[in-house]
């Protein structure tokens, strides 16, 4: 498969905030989270954040785990299944100098397979728009012992996609809509559910 660059990702706040790094573009296209719906997805999480373990599953570009390691996350996995993908991040967090950064080559369900070393508190699942994994990996996130009580889940998807089916003790949080995308958070252990 051939591997070209395509663009710059910017961290968008905390320690790393202006610092552009490349995207990979390996077979399937590579969809950084805007920084519109990042801006806002942190402001939500900003009182969890410093010091949490957050788990980025479709890692891709890395713009949600580069982020929550810029802005004080203790420790940031980023999933991702394509091998040029994951070398792109791996070479990203050298050149921030990211000692909480961890890159899995794996896919997202088979790793949620593997007993979890330790739990997390902030999970990031945002699957490319034309699959249907979000049910199955929120189950797998519920079953496997993946989240610390009250972990926050954020999930993306395409504009119009329904919720997808929720483990029973989960609640939506916060919830937005820009451009073609619309992303959610949750709470392990439920919560109230605004409209931002």
């Amino acid at each position: 498969m051939s591997r070209r660059q395509d663009g710059q990702l910017r961290i968008i706040g905390g320690q790393w905030r202006g610092r552009k790094l490349p995207v990979p573009t390996t077979g399937e296209a590579v969809r950084p989270t805007g920084d519109r719906i990042r801006e806002t997805l942190f402001n939500w999480l900003a009182p969890t954040l410093p010091g949490a373990r957050c788990l980025d599953l479709f890692a891709g570009s890395g713009a949600l785990g580069l982020e929550a390691l810029s802005r004080g996350a203790a420790e940031a996995v980023l999933v991702e299944r394509d091998r040029g993908a994951a070398e792109t991040l791996r070479r990203n967090l050298a050149t921030l100098g990211a000692e909480g950064g961890r890159i899995e080559a794996a896919d997202a369900l088979a790793y949620l397979g593997r007993p979890p070393s330790a739990a997390f508190e902030v999970v990031f699942l945002d699957p490319p728009y034309e699959t249907d994994l979000l049910s199955a990996c929120c189950r797998a996130l519920a079953d496997q012992g993946w989240l610390a009580a009250g972990a926050q889940i954020y999930i993306e998807s395409r504009a119009g996609a329904e919720l997808p089916q929720l483990p029973a003790a989960w609640a939506l949080r916060r919830e937005g809509r820009a451009g073609r995308c619309r992303y959610r958070l949750l709470r392990a252990g439920g919560a109230t559910a605004t409209e931002e």
